[in-house]
């Protein structure tokens, strides 16, 4: 479940030798540029370019040396991807499936909300945590993504905006548990703010987790300044066990309390996600039961009607039961957000166009 051998061990091009991935701190951009005689500063230049300037290619960097451009051409990818699929919706939204380099396949999203840029990114190549509903995790999980990969989803989907608008929001809500791999994804997201780049404020960057209790508290420990969000999708053990069976090992108990310990150490409002399923967790009793969990938490829930994927048993809830579990959370007081469905024509649902894409 670890990540890939190195990039430059296993990704070439045709008639060249392996070439290294700039886009990941283990390239080599700096030693090699060191080699050739370049002052340190061309490494700032060439990142600009990518995570600034929307570079596609080397050739790009027009204020670099041309000699420099053709040996940064020669020794160094800056997509190891390939877009296997590009889909569009008619509210904006688009989905990436991306090849990498040894031929796996992840999912990307950009959703567009009013001046909103919101981009949706994986953090592995499937996932381990075996929530029912969803496709990401129907064939496990294969490996956690580089850092490298984790950016060329941000950066690919910045070169689907026009040049006057720019990313504003990251989610890490795409395939995988994002703190099964926080050694990979922090140095990602740090990239991700840098104000010479892409300049996401790390108060628009959320990370969304199953509930994983040793890793909430070590990101807690390491950076508790992103918005976390847990899934939830149940309000008691039982429920939750059948729809998200990691919860077996852990115990809500233990999820609750972890998320109060990143609350308290970095004083930002918790979200829960709440995925409705219809007859399964969407009664007025299952939201009864979730106003008792939250037990008056300044928290927001986000609940999300089940977008339907092909082949699999769960349905859609009825908008009289989705209202109906609505009113009692509110009437309780709770802060609720329903996520409105974008791009459920162009299957954005996490995993759906990956497992689409493999069917023969």
């Amino acid at each position: 479940m670890d990540s890939p051998p190195s990039p430059s061990a296993m990704i070439g091009a045709p008639g060249t030798a392996a070439q290294r991935h700039v886009l990941d701190p283990g390239g080599g951009l700096g030693d090699w540029l060191a080699a050739q005689g370049q002052p340190a500063w061309r490494g700032r230049v060439i990142w600009r370019w990518l995570h600034g300037r929307r570079a596609a290619s080397f050739a790009d960097m027009t204020d670099l040396p041309r000699s420099l451009r053709a040996g940064l051409e020669a020794e160094f990818r800056i997509w190891t991807t390939t877009v296997a699929l590009h889909r569009r919706a008619d509210d904006g939204t688009e989905k990436l499936l991306l090849q990498l380099a040894d031929g796996q396949r992840i999912e990307c999203v950009l959703l567009r909300d009013g001046e909103r840029r919101t981009v949706c990114i994986s953090s592995q190549v499937g996932c381990a945590m075996g929530c029912v509903f969803c496709a990401s995790g129907i064939d496990g999980v294969v490996r956690n993504l580089t850092t490298g990969e984790i950016v060329e989803q941000l950066l690919r989907l910045a070169l689907l905006l026009p040049a006057g608008e720019r990313l504003s929001h990251i989610v890490v809500m795409g395939m995988g548990e994002p703190l099964a791999n926080l050694d990979r994804l922090l140095p990602a997201l740090a990239e991700a703010q840098d104000a010479e780049g892409l300049g996401i404020s790390q108060r628009r960057i959320t990370v969304s987790t199953v509930g994983l209790p040793p890793a909430i508290d070590r990101l807690a420990a390491l950076d508790p300044g992103y918005h976390l969000a847990v899934s939830l999708h149940a309000a008691d053990d039982e429920l939750r066990t059948r729809l998200v069976p990691v919860n077996k090992a852990i115990g809500l108990a233990e999820v609750m309390a972890a998320a109060d310990r990143y609350w308290e150490a970095s004083g930002r409002r918790l979200t829960f996600e709440y995925v409705l399923l219809g007859r399964e967790n969407d009664s007025v009793e299952d939201a009864r039961r979730l106003v008792r969990l939250l037990g008056g938490r300044a928290a927001l829930v986000n609940v999300i009607p089940y977008n339907a994927v092909a082949g699999m048993p769960w349905r859609e809830p009825t908008p009289a039961a989705r209202d109906a579990f609505l009113d009692v959370l509110r009437s309780s007081g709770v802060n609720v957000q329903v996520r409105r469905r974008k791009g459920a024509r162009i299957d954005a649902a996490c995993g759906q166009l990956r497992r689409i894409a493999a069917t023969p």
